[in-house]
């Protein structure tokens, strides 16, 4: 076998790291781009649902600010509680295994030959790379091939949490800036371009880390942010008008 394999030179070598990084990253940017699309569609929709009610601009500062703060906290506390759920279970899966490692390894070590067997390799090829695999980490084995689990790095509660928050905030920033500080005569407008404009950006630059087509992604943002603001913007006439 070559002494090369391995090195930074090794193409396997390189698209694992490929692997690893591009997982991370999606990882982060699933948290980060739907803070960043909550913030701005959820607090727009507030501010242009109270701007629908009424033209009183402490009025709609105030639940902008309200429409912020709460919805930062409610991303924070679901992105911790459902990846601390998560993580708790790889965790709990990896105590399994390793409990089943401990008391029948060659049972294990057959189970991880027939799985790679099932992937493509030959009997002999499959018995050798179990084998193998099982002498140098066997947990780490069959966590990766049996539930795709890294034991050296599970997902951690507190990165989405926290990326999940400040998202949020940054976005939810944009609408209730516009409102604060634009004439009452153009702010409905303003809003709406500004939101749109917010919301074919995060769109757009999603698409592009994420290594999937711009258009349909933009297309989706912008449509569903449109239908939010205008849905609560008319609610908000309506319950001005009758209320």
């Amino acid at each position: 076998m070559s002494t090369e394999i391995g090195t930074d030179e090794d193409p396997q070598h390189f698209h694992d790291d490929l692997g690893d990084h591009v997982g991370t990253r999606l990882n982060w940017l699933r948290a980060a781009v739907l803070g960043a699309n909550d913030g701005i569609v959820s607090t727009a929709g507030v501010v242009m649902g109270v701007a629908g009610a009424t033209d009183d601009s402490g009025t709609i500062i105030i639940a902008g600010i309200a429409a912020l703060t709460a919805g930062a906290l409610s991303m924070g506390t679901g992105e911790y509680v459902s990846v601390s759920t998560q993580r708790d279970s790889e965790k709990s899966i990896l105590d399994l295994e390793a409990k089943e490692l401990l008391q029948m390894p060659q049972t294990e070590e057959r189970e991880l030959a027939k799985m790679y067997v099932d992937k493509g390799l030959s009997q002999e090829t499959a018995a050798q790379v179990a084998r193998e695999l099982t002498e140098h980490d066997a947990l780490r084995a069959h966590a990766d091939i049996e539930f795709g689990i890294d034991p050296d790095n599970l997902t951690n509660p507190w990165h989405a949490a926290w990326a999940s928050m400040v998202a949020f905030t940054v976005g939810a920033l944009l609408p209730l800036l516009v409102v604060a500080f634009v004439p009452d005569a153009v702010r409905v407008l303003v809003t709406v371009l500004s939101v749109v404009a917010a919301l074919a950006l995060t769109g757009f630059v999603s698409a592009k880390i994420g290594l999937s087509p711009r258009l349909p992604a933009v297309v989706r943002n912008i449509g569903g942010g449109l239908l939010a603001m205008g849905v609560t913007y008319l609610i908000g006439m309506f319950a001005g008008v009758y209320l």
